[in-house]
């Protein structure tokens, strides 16, 4: 009998991965001659063989007779999306790049590559690893320009490198954990304030007792301290990082760091007060809960007391030399100043790394190249174009934006322009602190668009973004108490425009599917201690492997919906 239900059990298996292909055969012949449709008007792309456990789970699906979902992700898988590359040898790269491009090469389309293996990649977060020095890296981006040789090939290079920068680690990286400790030392100041007053006081009504004085009634000893001594009785809440919007597994795959990165001017104390300098909480109605303290570079100094017992006093400042004035005529050389701006060295390695590789890959004169501009609710333009300058974005293709995240179509193209503008603005000399920023009203930003942006795009670089996630545009939690890491694996978002380079727009190069829709950015712990994500109740797979729950959800919340079956011609 056992052996009867195991040939049956065996035999239903293969014939339903036999007849699989012919359930999912609409898919596949309306993804072909959509493809098809516009191939005299646009630049066939490259899909890569799919994600092998995309495969099992749209076995699954149709073994459990909802077809429907099962066809709609073997769309999805089978769409034109980019190649990601990272982590292996210079051997292995070489030979895994070969073949892809041999492979787009003989099917006449034109592949898609993200190169994301630049030391200290996604600030050490989920997305971490990369190369362990710049020789290394020259050594990998050697080896990557090997594999392609003179075929055809678009290049997303580095996706988070300039976005998020060694320099930007600081103070990205466990933003939230380090506002959990700060918040931990302040209870245990204020604990030893208390127990510091409560020995005063029985000191106090011990030397009263003493002198033969009893203390007044109702006027406890206490009252004689200074306002400063006093100590809190209510906590100020924890900073929220995640008031604002990444990753990726080439994410963004950014990490956690890319979330407390992106919310601009939030940053962390460099150093918490000490326990007699502890301000009061301010009232309900003025405190601002989703804002980060300032450095303590940046604070006041606190009023001087009359009356600070157990303090030292504070020291006068030291006098700041006045900054050096050049005299009409005369000439200062910067490095006769004497505080010269010095940049850290894992920031100037990481431009000499981004310059190797637009020099190396450009040189190969079939190969678009473009640069990291993260998306358009990160930096400011006036941020991220002097990045992408000092990057060498005058001799790479153009830039990427939106890789691994959400950001809505419009919001990205508009954000884009700005960036050309900006760019074109200043290679003739213009200041890109004055650029017109994606902050700005549309009004008065197409006045400056008007007064200072070429007329003619084709002397502007041009860009590309990524649409594999923003059907839905970015997620906004409900809980704002929370690290959201709104990056990381958000519920409800869905698939965006497909992947053409048939844009309509003249600085818009192509519309990519840049991450691999279906991957994990990692485990999304939004600052618990896990394993869970909070948000969704279950454990996330690590970044880069396959989350059958997200792949479903981009799916079925995709906009413009996937296609699932095409109609015949007269009916």
């Amino acid at each position: 009998m056992r052996k009867r239900r195991k040939i049956i059990t065996v035999s239903t298996a293969v014939a339903a991965a036999a007849t699989l292909p012919l359930l999912m055969s609409p898919v596949v012949s309306a993804a072909v001659l959509e493809d098809d449709d516009e191939s005299s008007r646009m630049t066939r792309l490259y899909a890569p063989p799919p994600d092998r456990d995309s495969y099992r789970q749209v076995a699954r699906l149709a073994w459990r007779g909802d077809f429907r979902d099962s066809a709609g992700l073997l769309s999805m898988v089978r769409t034109p999306q980019a190649v990601w590359y990272g982590d292996e040898t210079p051997e292995q790269v070489e030979r895994l790049v070969r073949r892809t491009t041999r492979s787009a090469d003989w099917q006449g389309r034109l592949p898609v590559l993200a190169l994301y293996n630049v030391p200290g990649r996604d600030c050490g977060s989920y997305s971490s690893g990369g190369a362990d020095s710049l020789a290394e890296y020259e050594a990998w981006i050697d080896a990557v320009a090997a594999g392609i040789g003179d075929r055809e090939v678009l290049i997303i290079l580095e996706p988070d490198s300039l976005a998020l920068l060694p320099s930007d680690c600081a103070d990205a990286s466990n933003a939230a954990q380090t506002a959990v400790e700060q918040q931990t030392v302040i209870e245990e100041q204020t604990t030893a304030n208390e127990q510091t007053t409560a020995d005063e006081q029985t000191a106090a009504d011990g030397q009263s007792a003493a002198d033969g004085q009893p203390a007044a009634d109702g006027q406890p000893a206490a009252q004689e301290q200074p306002a400063a001594e006093e100590s809190p009785t209510e906590l100020p809440p924890l900073p929220d990082p995640g008031a604002s919007t990444a990753p990726p597994t080439g994410s963004a795959a950014p990490g956690a760091g890319q979330e407390a990165a992106q919310t601009p001017g939030q940053q962390l104390p460099d150093a918490l007060p000490a326990a007699s300098e502890t301000p009061a909480p301010q009232p309900p109605e003025v405190q601002e809960p989703a804002a980060l303290e300032p450095s303590a570079s940046q604070t006041p100094a606190p009023e001087p007391s009359t009356e600070q017992p157990g303090t030292l006093p504070e020291l006068p400042p030291l006098p700041t030399p006045d900054p050096v004035t050049p005299e009409p005529g005369n000439s200062v050389d910067p490095d006769e100043l004497d505080t010269p701006v010095v940049e850290d060295p894992e920031t100037a390695a990481r431009y000499s790394e981004i310059n190797y590789a637009v020099d190396v890959l450009t040189a190969l004169g079939q190969t678009s190249v473009y640069l990291d501009a993260g998306h358009a609710g990160w930096h400011s333009v006036s941020s991220i174009v002097p990045r992408l300058i000092k990057a060498g974005i005058d001799r790479a293709t153009g830039f990427a934006l939106n890789v691994s995240h959400y950001q809505t179509d419009p919001d990205s193209t508009w954000y884009g322009r700005l960036i050309s503008s900006c760019l074109a603005y200043a290679d003739e000399g213009g200041d890109p602190e004055k650029c017109a920023d994606q902050s700005w009203s549309r009004r008065h930003a197409r006045r400056w668009l008007r007064a200072h942006a070429p007329d003619d795009p084709a002397g502007m670089k041009h860009y590309v973004t990524d649409t594999s996630r923003n059907g839905q545009g970015p997620w906004t939690p409900r809980d704002r108490h929370i690290d959201a890491q709104s990056w990381c694996n958000p519920p409800g978002r869905g698939l965006g425009r497909r992947p053409t380079t048939h844009t309509g727009d003249a600085l818009m190069d192509a519309a990519l599917w840049v991450k691999t829709p279906g991957e994990s950015d990692g485990r999304c712990l939004r600052g618990t201690d896990g394993p869970l994500d909070p948000v969704r109740g279950t454990v996330n797979p690590e970044a880069g492997e396959w989350f059958p729950d997200q792949a479903l959800e981009l799916v079925r919340y995709a906009d413009p919906a996937v296609k699932v079956f095409r109609r015949t011609a007269g009916r």
